[in-house]
């Protein structure tokens, strides 16, 4: 047995197939490749790797499946695939996955390639669990697969809380003990036992109040924009592939975009912190609706757009539409007098986080702080933004400058 000290969890012991898989290259690589990506850009102490997280499901899977009085070869599954759920991951966790997924078909959680080979396929054998088996509970397959990926699963609640406490900010603080200990199987749903609606509704607030402090913050939202533009530019114009580059790690990714001539300006720019600036930051009601369904090849048109109005480069615009709210919580089992509900049936609180996630949705236009003026007033022209009557936030303006602190 291994014993590893956490930032989080204090002591994580670490035995059986899991101690053997600590070690393996798949899961070593885990180190460095960053859990939040580029919201390093504003928490500079959010410095946490997939690794760390990857050791916090594990524990809280443990610990899960000995309350849950699981055991055996069906528990030694589950750890197994608790610490490998992250290994499909490329540089940067979420940041590319877009662009890998566009390019291979495959997302993070797609690992039956990763697991029925190597290192990490040998000590499956080693402790007799089939590769396939793990695979598929790594995507949620199964009863036990809720535990590993599903609306109470323990990766939420690893990753709330250390995101929360290396970042600095309180938002993320959940009763993951409680949450653990209340689990509980009703007929093959993984459901919170009585007496917990708050705690499921504690989960679901967590992770909105989070998503526009951290994950969605605009600064995050900026540098990852220009990373994967970077990126895309990395696969198109170099002998790099989507299937190469989705195994390296951080840096190897920014040390690609620094040897291309093609890509060295945005590996500057994100080395050295020289970011976009925001051209327009638009709220819901000032957005047309077709716009909402642009796909990659619609949003890089009308980049291109913006730009000729503009009279700047097609790289110096920057179109970011984030994707419709979503709120996966708020389907969570709750018993309730002896019945299991979802969250959102019973919850007074889901209908207003779900305003208040459409209230924060923006979309942005970014560009290099000398053009910006010119392609925010290009861009409201050419997307049909109607900004007047709404609560548009403008860099340029200094509006809500509490938020461009770390500009």
């Amino acid at each position: 047995m291994t014993t590893i000290k956490d930032s989080v969890h204090d002591h994580i012991a670490v035995e059986g197939v899991a101690a053997d898989l600590l070690e393996t290259p798949p899961v070593q690589r885990l180190r460095r490749v960053k859990q939040l990506g580029t919201v390093t850009m504003v928490y500079p102490s959010a410095n946490h790797t997939r690794f760390e997280h990857s050791l916090g499901v594990y524990h809280l899977a443990d610990r899960a499946l000995s309350h849950l009085g699981i055991e055996g070869r069906q528990a030694e599954r589950v750890r197994a695939a608790a610490l490998l759920h992250d290994v499909g991951h490329s540089p940067y966790s979420h940041n590319i996955e877009e662009i890998v997924h566009r390019k291979t078909g495959k997302y993070h959680d797609d690992v039956a390639e990763l697991l029925d080979r190597g290192e990490v396929a040998r000590v499956l054998a080693d402790h007799d669990l089939s590769p396939s088996k793990v695979a598929g509970l790594v995507g949620g397959e199964g009863e036990l697969g809720q535990l590993v990926s599903g609306e109470l699963d323990v990766d939420r609640m690893d990753y709330l809380v250390r995101d929360a406490h290396h970042t600095g900010v309180p938002y993320g603080t959940i009763d993951h003990e409680r949450l653990v200990r209340e689990l509980r199987f009703v007929e093959g749903d993984l459901v919170l036992d009585e007496g917990n609606v708050q705690t499921a509704e504690s989960l679901l607030l967590a992770r909105a109040l989070m998503n526009p402090t951290v994950y969605a913050h605009h600064v995050a939202r900026i540098a990852k924009s220009m990373l994967r533009r970077g990126t895309e530019r990395l696969l198109r114009e170099t002998d790099v592939t989507a299937e190469k580059l989705r195994r390296w790690d951080d840096c190897d990714l920014l040390v690609g975009l620094r040897e291309s001539d093609a890509t060295s300006e945005y590996a500057r720019r994100l080395s050295e912190r020289d970011l976009f600036k925001r051209a327009v930051w638009a709220e819901r009601p000032a957005v047309p609706d077709e716009l909402l369904a642009a796909d990659h090849d619609d949003i890089r048109e009308l980049e291109e757009e913006i730009a000729d109005a503009a009279n700047v480069s097609p790289a110096a615009v920057v179109l970011d539409i984030p994707a419709a709210p979503s709120m996966t919580e708020s389907s969570s089992r709750v018993l309730v007098n002896g019945a299991v509900r979802r969250l959102g049936e019973q919850s007074t609180l889901v209908n207003a986080i779900r305003a208040a996630q459409t209230d924060q949705w923006r979309l942005g236009v970014y560009a290099p702080s000398a053009d910006s003026e010119r392609v925010g007033e290009a861009a409201v022209r050419e997307l049909g933004l109607d900004l007047d009557g709404t609560r548009v936030r403008d860099v340029r303006r200094g509006i809500h400058a509490t938020l461009d602190e770390f500009n």
